[in-house]
């Protein structure tokens, strides 16, 4: 069984993430989605938790093997930056979504030099915009940014034009094709499900409109 396919399997098993096509969920942005995903859930079951962090891990070391320091964004990036980090023997810093008003101001929490080779550790991607928003800190702060590690993504067509554009790039331990296919053999999901679920993909603000 591939990796992707592995950690799927965990997410829906824990309930990390649900799949309602049929009863959508509504997020914040107003956008209605067939999906919904809480990675802090990990949190609470420590072989899986230990299984992720091994697997971020390596493929930093197999895509980014000139890190220097782990960085994690807040909050939900943080725990699994700081168990990634003392797998890999690094530095840990963690990166506010925006700078503190009081104290020293700080927006990033732990050392960097000028010019450290840095990956951001991100739960999930949807658009990008919380971790592209984390990398323009660090670059704003003299790191040298070399990519995101994060644990599933919902390849949304948004993101792959967002990371484009600020010419970064990112890895994911596994992704929403992956999720349906594991929940269709789970039968966590119908095969009428799946046509729904990859219509959202591709147009999510439009779905159900």
């Amino acid at each position: 069984m591939s990796i992707a396919n592995k950690i799927a399997g965990h997410l829906l098993t824990i309930e990390a993430v649900s799949l309602k096509p049929q009863e959508p969920f509504t997020w914040a942005s107003g956008i209605k989605s067939p999906i919904y995903c809480d990675n802090r859930v990990i949190m609470s079951y420590p072989d899986i938790r230990k299984e992720v962090a091994a697997n971020l891990a390596e493929i930093i070391k197999k895509n980014y093997p000139e890190v220097e320091v782990i960085a994690g964004t807040a909050t939900a990036g943080i725990p699994h930056a700081a168990w990634v980090a003392d797998i890999l023997n690094l530095p840990m810093v963690y990166i506010r979504s925006a700078a503190k008003k009081h104290g020293k101001g700080n927006q990033i929490e732990g050392k960097i030099t000028e010019g450290q080779k840095m990956v951001i550790i991100e739960d999930l991607i949807s658009t990008g915009g919380s971790v592209l928003e984390a990398a323009e800190a660090a670059r704003n702060e003299g790191a040298n940014v070399l990519g995101v590690a994060a644990i599933f993504t919902y390849e949304l067509p948004d993101s792959i034009k967002n990371f484009t554009e600020l010419d970064l790039p990112f890895e994911t331990l596994t992704n929403y094709t992956t999720l349906i296919n594991v929940a269709l053999e789970k039968n966590i999901i119908h095969e009428n499900d799946v046509n729904l679920l990859k219509e959202w993909k591709e147009n999510p603000r439009e779905w159900l409109k």
